[in-house]
């Protein structure tokens, strides 16, 4: 079988039994979900520059988003499990769209981090109930559904970055950001009106349910971490999320500050980073529901650690190119990572299960923004990214440990 029938195959069997349009909805909004949040590395100097911000500040204000989108992942779970996934997804959409509104008019630092914490809890509705959503209409191509979303969202941060800074350089950064809102709202319209009901329990059902299960949930994942293989998943998804939020927070900052790069070309190959990943994650999902994780998972994951190590030694723009392609392979194991964790829940406890290990791994992982921002403001940007290459290093042993199914 040739690769282009092997493609169509997939293709028509995510299309079939009428998943396709709720499949192209939820994975359009994560898009512009995804996408929207990396507009913030683009827009970063211009904050700087508005309210007075330090390198290390702006690494606070970026963890500030990713430390609320995980804190909210564990009760997005918990909510997954009880309620329509539908009217979650809806909601997400609207809160960040809201959210923006207040970031691009806050008038004090103080109000921008509120803003952007309250941006941050907005998100994190959106991730677990994508998952459970999409496991209960992929029973059979969990991989290849989640691989095609997460690509979507690759293409929303290929795209929206360097339209933002395009914007941001002829208007202001306020539109370079704020123009994605109506986007937001149009989305979450689609995704109420266009999704089926998935949800099996009442409202009452689920508020009976809740105080009585929700804990003994949450006690059950600690006691399913205590497999060692849930349990090194678990810590090869905290040191992959340090890498890549440390990464993404500075990385425009890091072309235009240390290798005096325009910021419209940083911006593209901020872009070029998660286009590269369009490509990746399906590839990498279609793959895992047949080949299993660890030699897949490792395949993905040595490039970037070249990548990191070559970054400081490069400054031509053509061979910033190469080694930011090698970098974003990391982007396939997302794919990979996410769908071994919701294949090792039951389907009762499966947004439970992954609201707990997301917002473990995020929430510790949501502190390489302002450990890299310190260390970048001491002038130790480049030793940063070889620092990043070992602890992928790392990664790549933790992984060899693991089985292959």
């Amino acid at each position: 079988m040739d690769v282009r029938t092997a493609v169509g195959d997939e293709l028509r069997a995510l299309w079939s039994d009428g998943r396709g349009i709720s499949l192209v909805v939820v994975a359009s909004a994560w898009g512009l979900l995804v996408g929207t949040r990396m507009i913030y590395p683009v827009v970063l100097p211009y904050l700087q520059d508005t309210y007075g911000l330090s390198l290390s500040v702006a690494g606070l204000l970026v963890t500030v988003l990713w430390l609320f989108g995980s804190l909210g992942q564990l009760p997005g779970g918990l909510l997954a499990d009880r309620y329509n996934e539908r009217t979650l997804m809806a909601v997400s959409t609207v809160i960040v769209a809201l959210a923006l509104g207040v970031v691009v008019t806050a008038a004090s630092p103080i109000a921008l981090f509120l803003a952007t914490a309250v941006w941050g809890l907005g998100h994190s509705l959106y991730p677990i109930a994508r998952i459970t959503f999409l496991s209960n209409q992929y029973t059979d191509r969990l991989g290849s559904a989640l691989g095609v979303t997460m690509a979507t969202g690759d293409v929303g941060q290929t795209i929206l970055p360097p339209i933002a800074a395009t914007i941001a350089a002829a208007v202001a950064w306020q539109a370079g950001l704020g123009f994605v809102a109506p986007l937001l709202f149009l989305g979450g319209f689609a995704i109420f009106f266009t999704l089926p009901t998935t949800s099996t329990a009442s409202p009452s059902e689920a508020d009976e349910a809740e105080d009585t299960t929700s804990l003994r949930d949450a006690l059950g994942v600690l006691t399913e971490l205590r497999n060692p293989a849930m349990g090194f998943m678990a810590v090869i998804l905290f040191l992959y999320i340090f890498i890549w939020q440390s990464f993404t927070a500075f990385y425009p900052t890091y072309l235009a500050a240390e290798k005096e790069i325009a910021p419209s070309t940083a911006s593209v190959l901020f872009g070029l980073f998660f286009a590269v990943g369009v490509v990746v994650k399906p590839v990498a999902g279609a793959a895992y529901d047949r080949i299993g994780m660890r030699a897949l998972l490792v395949s993905v994951l040595v490039p970037p650690v070249a990548g990191f190590a070559l970054l400081p030694a490069i400054d031509s723009v053509w061979l910033l190119v190469g080694v930011t392609a090698l970098i974003s392979t990391m982007l396939g194991s997302g794919a990979i990572t996410q769908s071994y964790l919701a294949d090792s829940f039951s389907e009762e406890m499966q947004g439970t299960g992954l609201g707990v290990i997301r917002t473990a791994t995020a929430t510790l992982g949501a502190g390489g923004p302002v450990l890299f921002g310190v260390i970048a403001e001491y002038g130790f940007f480049d030793q940063g990214y070889v620092a990043l290459a070992g602890i992928m290093a790392v990664v790549i042993l933790l992984t060899l440990r693991m089985p292959d199914t």
